[in-house]
């Protein structure tokens, strides 16, 4: 799978949970909190793979105006690690304060995936080519593999 390839399928795999969670009701607490776990394993995994390899890749090809994308893209990234996240991981999931905090969390992620695949993906399309997004295809899956196995690791 190809790098591009790769982040929609992420992508795809977070708005699937998203809606699953926003299915949820104040006593299905358990499933919210095993959906919230599952939710922060992808956005962190599909975050790290995105600044690691893919972001660094796009933006070398693609000068000043991948550095703009570049930017928004990775302060997209701390604003949903560093502020909001936190909050609603700290939020009783049998509240209705849990399920507006998800609300906001997708639709910020919502708004990122179309800036992504609109501007971002297309771009890098046509700036690396067929041949260097299979390699960081291929980087990618090797680092989700590593980052799934050392998340297992800190569970045990």
């Amino acid at each position: 799978m190809n790098a591009v390839e790769l982040l929609k399928h992420d992508h795809e795999a977070v708005k699937q949970l998203f809606e699953r969670l926003g299915k949820t009701t104040e006593r299905g607490i358990k499933t919210r909190e095993e959906l919230m776990r599952h939710l922060h394993e992808e956005l962190m995994t599909h975050a790290r793979l995105e600044e690691e390899i893919f972001y660094p890749a796009f933006r070398a090809a693609s000068g000043k105006e991948g550095e703009v994308l570049f930017h928004e893209a990775k302060e997209e990234h701390r604003a949903v690690e560093a502020l909001i996240l936190p909050d609603l991981e700290k939020t009783d999931p049998a509240s209705s304060e849990f399920a507006g905090r998800v609300k906001v969390l997708k639709d910020m992620i919502e708004h990122h995936i179309e800036e992504e695949e609109q501007e971002m993906l297309p771009k890098a399309c046509e700036l690396l080519g067929e041949e260097r997004l299979e390699e960081l295809g291929a980087q990618m899956e090797s680092r989700r593999k590593e980052l799934k196995r050392q998340a297992g690791e800190r569970a045990a």
